[in-house]
């Protein structure tokens, strides 16, 4: 039997579901009315579930703006791709999904580090640009995500990017990720959301036919977006799946209850009372950038 395609999230972010997610679907419902997702991340969920519509959130507003900015170019895919081009021509950055601009010589010096060598200084000076913008350009932030450091996205207490150049820079995969991502919101029916998940739950009209995904920050990892989880925002939001549950809404949520030897005991005593799936995970946070072992698991009230 040939492997399922899963589609890849075009943002890339560091410990996303991508190789995870045909596992964690293979327990979501057959029918899905709405899919909905308080937490969105790139998106890599969403790309490969099947509903009559899905509504999706993020609280990071430069996610969301990411992902409308890739949404406004559905059907008109070949500017997008051009604009995009123009800009690393600009800045002088390689590309290696249409040619080979790297210097054999660095390439020999540099084995592992080529990429950053030879696009610091482009890179920098659109981090410069960006940052110095009255307003930013969507189009520099998502060049600056694909060129950056481990893919992500970081931003100082002025609201400056402020991440270094990664060594990679925009290739294949990232070309098949943009035009899978492409072809696939072309089929889907898409909210977007950029609020808090409280908020955002108070404006969801759901029924039992409707599939709610979460993958909140985990409450004993170390990640970026985990800065604004704490034990009282994990109590809110369990309490809020329980409420969930006693209006027979269907919900998944993908935690961590185990990581190098802590343990999440509020999730822990919660998902007691409901099904729990261990997924073989691949979590990688931005402070410890290598696998460990620890324990991912879904928690379904179905």
């Amino acid at each position: 039997m040939p492997k399922e395609k899963v589609n890849r999230s075009p943002l890339f972010y560091v410990g996303d579901k991508y190789k995870l997610v045909t596992e964690i679907k293979s327990h979501f419902p057959g029918h899905i009315r709405q899919f909905v997702e308080p937490f969105v991340g790139g998106g890599s969920v969403f790309l490969n579930v099947e509903a009559q519509n899905y509504i999706l959130n993020d609280l990071d507003p430069y996610v969301i703006a990411l992902h409308k900015y890739l949404y406004l170019y559905v059907g008109r895919e070949e500017s997008f791709f051009n604009e995009i081009f123009e800009i690393i021509d600009h800045y002088g950055m390689s590309c290696s999904y249409r040619h080979d601009d790297i210097p054999q010589e660095l390439k020999d010096t540099f084995k592992k580090t080529y990429f950053a060598r030879y696009n610091k200084d482009g890179f920098n000076q659109l981090k410069e640009d960006f940052n110095l913008a009255h307003s930013y350009d969507i189009r520099y932030l998502y060049i600056l995500l694909i060129y950056g450091f481990n893919r992500m996205l970081r931003f100082n207490r002025h609201g400056e990017y402020n991440l270094p150049v990664g060594n990679v820079d925009f290739n294949q995969n990232t070309y098949d990720a943009l035009k899978n991502y492409f072809k696939e919101v072309k089929k889907k029916q898409i909210a977007w959301h950029n609020l808090d998940f409280e908020t955002f739950f108070m404006t969801l009209n759901l029924n039992e036919d409707d599939l709610v995904y979460l993958d909140p920050p985990y409450l004993i990892t170390f990640s970026e977006y985990n800065k604004y989880w704490n034990d009282g925002t994990e109590h809110k939001l369990l309490a809020l799946l329980d409420r969930l549950t006693e209006g027979n809404i269907k919900f998944a949520i993908s935690n961590v209850t185990i990581y190098k030897g802590r343990e999440n005991r509020i999730f822990t005593e919660w998902s007691r009372n409901y099904n729990t799936h261990t997924i073989k995970s691949n979590y990688i946070s931005y402070h410890d950038n290598t696998i460990k072992k620890f324990n991912e698991v879904l928690i379904t009230n179905y």
